[in-house]
């Protein structure tokens, strides 16, 4: 590698203010992507026009920002936004002709992407359609995605491995009488780069297996994670229908629904039997499951890790707690700062030890179902 290719390599990733910032400017856009989404969850909505507000939504926001650059940049969709009911745990974005609607009490989760010049933000959210607190099955599963991600939040930092976090998680889904769901992926994100190298495994097993990976500074991560009512297994289905097409190369990002649907079907079948196009199955639960689905975008920055994209939970009242596992309790009480070395402002305690201000985040408060993500 060339000392101009080495360079330019190293101002790609976060330790450029540029990189962090474009990575930023897509986590707002796609945070408020998925607000506009949520609030217009409601019985009898169709799922298709939900799908396609979130993805014009973001294509409108994106053409807005980076307009007068000298070099043109690519910006828009990064994930296309699927809206998966139920049991369905994933993927679920119809083309044009799809009837789906949502009902009243129906337990609704929402992903969807942004980039500006190909860095990433990716988010998903839970959410039920109802007034009031959510309870029941309802309830454990959404805290159990929530809780297992905020204890993903402070496994993914510099020097812990990936294997910690795939343990970590399924712990803290049994704690709620939950289980993870199997074969969900986090990947490292790179510039145009949604599934990098590093991954962390949602449940490990004889039949899946990942490389071990150690998190590194200036990395950035989504951190997926799904849990189930059930037996955590999913099928597919493989309908033309309803499954999601996703391209993500030469800096070009092809959208199914954008296309004729009698063509597509024709089209995308060739495109996959030949490499061109990568599947992403709907997938399900059995019928009866709940299912949530919380993912977020991390940067690891020198100063800690920054959870850039979120949206806050319903209230949820669940009977169930970690509070009696003093693991889970140790992982959630870490903080998602990094303490600086030397220097840093002192705060004298009550016997003249000192603090040190720069220190780790306040720790989640277990006890509240709604707890705000750290910051």
């Amino acid at each position: 590698m060339s000392d101009d290719e080495a360079k330019e390599e190293k101002e790609l990733d976060l330790s450029s203010p540029d990189v962090v910032t474009k990575y930023k400017t897509a986590a707002e856009i796609v945070n408020k992507a998925l607000q506009l989404v949520i609030s217009e969850c409601k019985p009898k909505a169709k799922i298709v026009d939900l799908c396609e507000k979130g993805d014009s939504f973001i294509r409108e926001q994106t053409g807005n920002v980076y307009k007068n650059v000298k070099k043109k940049i690519e910006r828009g969709v990064a994930f296309p936004t699927c809206v998966s009911v139920n049991n369905t745990v994933c993927h679920f974005s119809p083309l044009g002709s799809d009837e789906s609607v949502l009902e009243e009490n129906d337990l609704v989760k929402i992903d969807m992407g942004c980039h500006i010049d190909g860095f990433i933000a990716i988010v998903a959210h839970t959410h039920v359609i109802q007034e009031g607190p959510v309870t029941g099955r309802a309830a454990d599963v959404i805290t159990a995605a929530n809780t297992a991600a905020e204890v993903a939040l402070r496994l993914v930092r510099p020097g812990k491995k990936n294997k910690d976090v795939t343990e970590a998680i399924q712990k803290v889904a049994a704690a709620y009488d939950c289980r993870i769901v199997e074969g969900v992926l986090s990947h490292q994100l790179k510039q145009f780069v949604i599934d990098g190298n590093k991954v962390v495994l949602s449940v490990a097993n004889p039949d899946t297996r990942v490389d071990d990976a150690e998190f590194e500074e200036n990395e950035v991560y989504a951190i997926d994670i799904v849990t189930s009512t059930g037996e955590g297994k999913v099928c597919n289905a493989l309908s033309l229908l309803v499954i999601l097409f996703l391209f993500l190369c030469s800096k070009f990002i092809l959208l199914h629904r954008a296309l004729e649907e009698k063509r597509a079907r024709l089209g995308l079948v060739e495109c996959v039997n030949h490499d061109l196009l990568q599947p992403y199955p709907v997938l399900h639960e059995k019928s009866g499951d709940f299912v949530a689905h919380i993912k977020f975008t991390v940067l690891l920055m020198p100063n800690g890790s920054d959870k850039i994209t979120f949206h806050p939970l319903q209230e949820l009242r669940t009977d169930k707690t970690v509070d009696n596992d003093p693991e889970i309790k140790a992982w959630l009480a870490l903080g998602t700062k990094t303490k600086k070395k030397g220097g840093g402002k002192k705060k004298k305690g009550k016997k003249g030890d000192a603090k040190d201000e720069s220190a780790e985040a306040e720790p989640m408060d277990t006890a509240s179902n709604d707890a705000q993500p750290a910051e």
